[in-house]
């Protein structure tokens, strides 16, 4: 609608089309019907509905209010409003007149390619989930019909877990490199020790703490759960012990730096700091970190509530599901093409499953938990990684302690060391390759390399999808993604180290 300076009032539509309505000739006919009203007239006026729709324009006119703009409920109101002349207090209500335009302007289709991201799909999303329920629900009772209850009274505990009692022992063990680590940078404060010597010994301690625990891993008989959880407390006191060293000597020559120009600029060393970061969950130091005010402790209470519900469901998933189908299996890269297709297609719905909820346990539920008992304020574990449009997006948002780590202590290193770009992404891929092989390998005793090699065939992928990406868009990009993750390569891996591993204890045996 549009009010004129000529006193008129135009309904306008989309299309060009409309009306327009004289106001002065509307209350100048108005005033003559009212001073003759019982008298004849050659000029009948209009009809009855006209007659409503011109008195509502007039008394809303009178009130500095003129709305015409169509909308499906139209109000009138007579009596006082209009200037003492009316129908009494009676309101008439006009729901989508005949006279109101339907059609106001061009629309798309909520699915139409050029709306359907512009709707919100809760309700679908909703739907997805009730099916996804119903689905898995049948599944479930489905199988438990077919094969019965196939979890192990012994898969929590068993007399067997009580002969891991070494590794127990060596994850308690690991506490000495921070003191060690400590002890190194208190002495260069001091001057005791110089910058080469510091460098050395804190070589030493790194490697020493990786090398201790896969010797006990590799020489006990234990089980392989209680290996990968070892060999995972050693990357991450590994890669924590490699940030202390590297943040201290960083702060140290920007303090020396500083002490040269300033006198009262100091570097010092702190216990109790190192103490929180090595308990903190994130694997880059600094002498402080931003803390969250108090401590949620019904917050806690349910989200160790749900750590506990999703780990069980885990298990349930691998004991139940994981397990038969890959026993009733053959290796994957001997015998027939299409029947190992099948058995990878078949494995890739639990093992996605298994995926999710470790990622939900452990990113989500477990790091949350440990930051709210610290009170450590920054919570950004993860990004969106589901909606990675690359497999380079994908393992920069998945996993963001190991990615802040990689990107502070790996990469901008290499890049101000003059290495290129391209050879940096390497680098980093490298050395995030060694650490998964030592979390399969050792624990398995089994060094095939296929967790090596997997995740150095990210690297092509990298620049591959990041050109499908700018090819043809997003979306392709995050359905290879989701393919070679999820469909393709997880059980593919698994297949294959759990053939090699039988075949090992085959031949041992």
């Amino acid at each position: 609608m549009a009010i004129l300076d000529s006193g008129g009032v135009s309904t306008v539509t989309e299309n060009g089309g409309g009306e327009f309505v004289d106001l002065d000739r509307l209350r100048r006919r108005k005033s003559r019907s009212d001073s003759n009203d019982n008298s004849p007239s050659d000029d009948l006026g209009p009809p009855d509905d006209v007659r409503d729709r011109i008195d509502s324009v007039v008394n809303d006119d009178a009130q500095g209010t003129a709305n015409l703009a169509g909308d499906t409920e139209i109000r009138e109101t007579g009596g006082g409003r209009g200037g003492g002349e009316g129908r009494g207090n009676a309101d008439a209500t006009f729901t989508y007149r005949p006279s109101v335009p339907a059609h106001r302007r061009a629309r798309e289709s909520p699915l139409s390619s050029d709306a359907i991201f512009k709707q919100s799909h809760a309700g679908l999303f909703n739907l997805c989930v009730v099916v996804l329920i119903a689905v898995n629900s049948r599944l479930i009772i489905e199988n438990l019909m077919k094969y019965g209850w196939l979890i192990r009274t012994d898969f929590w505990f068993s007399s067997r877990s009580l002969r891991d009692w070494p590794l127990f022992m060596c994850c308690i063990s690991l506490s000495i490199f921070p003191l060690a680590a400590f002890t190194v940078e208190k002495l260069v404060v001091q001057k005791y020790i110089s910058e080469p010597v510091v460098i050395f010994l804190h070589i030493i301690i790194t490697m020493t703490e990786v090398l201790y625990p896969v010797y006990v891993t590799l020489r006990c008989d234990s089980a392989f759960l209680s290996g990968v959880t070892l060999m995972l407390l050693t990357c991450i006191v590994w890669l924590k012990l490699v940030s202390y060293a590297h943040t201290s000597y960083d702060i140290r020559s920007l303090a020396n730096a500083a002490d040269k120009a300033n006198p009262e600029v100091s570097y010092y060393v702190s216990l109790k700091s190192l103490a929180y970061f090595m308990v903190a969950p994130t694997l880059c130091y600094q002498p402080s970190y931003p803390r969250s005010a108090c401590i949620r402790k019904g917050w806690v209470a349910r989200q160790f509530a749900k750590l506990v519900i999703f780990t069980g469901f885990m298990g349930f998933i691998i004991e139940q599901y994981i397990n038969p189908i890959v026993r009733n299996s053959k290796h994957p890269l001997k015998g027939d093409l299409l029947y190992a297709i099948e058995r990878v297609l078949k494995l890739s719905v639990p093992n996605l499953y298994v995926w999710l909820c470790m990622f939900y346990c452990f990113f989500h539920l477990w790091l949350n938990i440990l930051a709210e008992l610290l009170c450590f304020g920054d919570r950004e574990f993860y990004k969106d990684w589901w909606n990675a449009k690359s497999v380079g997006d994908y393992w920069r948002m998945w996993n963001m302690p190991v990615h802040k780590w990689m990107v502070r202590h790996i990469y901008f290193p290499c890049l101000r060391s003059k290495i290129p770009k391209t050879l940096a992404i390497i680098i980093a891929f490298l050395v995030s390759a060694v650490f998964h092989e030592l979390c399969i390998a050792v624990p398995c005793r089994l060094f095939k390399l296929w967790a090596f090699l997997g995740i150095m065939f990210q690297v092509p992928l990298v620049f591959i999808t990041n050109y499908l990406q700018e090819r043809f868009g997003s979306t392709v990009g995050n359905m290879i993604f989701w393919f070679i993750f999820c469909i393709f390569g997880q059980p593919m891996c698994v297949l294959l180290y759990y053939h090699d591993l039988m075949n090992r204890k085959g031949s041992m045996s």
